[in-house]
């Protein structure tokens, strides 16, 4: 099955990207979390078989990259077989971590050719990232991008403008000093958490347009929308129909075309985004470059809403 897999990845190398969004267990507690993760999430119904014939699937289809995200991801049971898979079948993995806690297995991923290390920063000063995240998380995730840059990992860090004169400037001088290189500034977008209220509907304008087009999201339970920021737009489950039928289907064309309406409209759309990418990826989260191009204006919403 995997030399299979592995020759119609060789064979078609259709640009894609698949996200697995693994969890909703988090031990952060960001006001602005899109999908509401935290401490009291839980991993969903996906275990490790389900997961691999989701890359497999995936993989056939030439899809070549994937990316692991949650919650946090690193904190799922099977995450590391489900990196390690993605891996053996010749795609390119990406994961983005809080870089709270990083054992040597993973360590040992992210140290590969293939993979990406991504992970979210948000002020030179403790207390205020620490706030934005809900826990005391600054002194550990810094600590930990050190080492991974004295491993000779080339982490990609994403520094989400929550507003209220965030100190986004001085953070990116700190990891500029520190030796980060790569660097994607976004801003608050308008789901989960930071859609200013549990009733708020997703404001669709505020994806990139490009959604649902060689990309595509898993949740927890199986459930498959067409991107990240948006896991209460399901298109189906590949419990019930499989990868390829999900993305193929009648629903998720007709989905991906309500964006699209959805983003014309909203006066958004490819050519907008965050400042100073650097090659990282325009759609956050996701750090590959040329990935997405969003163009959300930002929002009034306090992350601590």
């Amino acid at each position: 099955m995997t030399a299979q897999v592995t020759n119609a990845l060789q064979a078609r190398r259709v640009e894609g990207l698949l996200w697995l969004d693994l969890t909703r267990k988090c031990q952060l507690n960001c006001g602005h979390c899109y999908n509401a993760s935290g401490p009291e999430g839980t991993h969903g119904a996906l275990r490790s078989k389900e997961w691999v014939a989701v890359v497999d699937e995936a993989a056939s289809r030439g899809i070549v990259r994937v990316q692991l995200i949650g919650g946090e991801p690193t904190l799922h049971p099977d995450a590391l077989t489900v990196a390690r898979h993605a891996l053996i079948v010749g795609m390119e993995l990406e994961v983005f971590t809080n870089l709270v806690r990083v054992t040597d297995d993973w360590w040992q991923v992210f140290q590969g050719k293939r993979t990406t290390l991504a992970t979210s920063y948000y002020s030179d000063q403790s207390a205020e990232h620490n706030r934005i995240t809900g826990r005391s998380s600054h002194s550990r995730t810094r600590a930990n991008i050190v080492k991974a840059l004295e491993l000779g990992i080339d982490p990609v860090v994403s520094i989400i403008d929550c507003g209220d004169q965030q100190r986004v400037g001085q953070a990116r001088a700190e990891l500029a000093a520190l030796g980060v290189t790569r660097f994607k500034v976004d801003r608050l977008r308008p789901f989960g958490r930071a859609a200013c209220g549990s009733s708020q509907s997703a404001d669709l304008s505020g994806l990139c347009g490009k959604c649902g087009t060689d990309r595509a999201t898993v949740g927890p339970d199986g459930s498959v929308s067409p991107c990240v920021f948006t896991p209460s737009l399901s298109v189906g489950n590949v419990l019930d129909d499989g990868l390829g039928s999900v993305l193929d289907g009648p629903v998720m064309s007709a989905t991906r075309e309500l964006i699209r309406k959805s983003v014309r409209s909203g006066g958004a759309g490819y050519d907008g985004g965050g400042e100073g990418d650097d090659d990282g990826n325009k759609c956050n989260p996701g750090t590959i470059p040329d990935e997405c191009t969003p163009g959300y204006p930002g929002t009034e919403c306090s992350p601590r809403n």
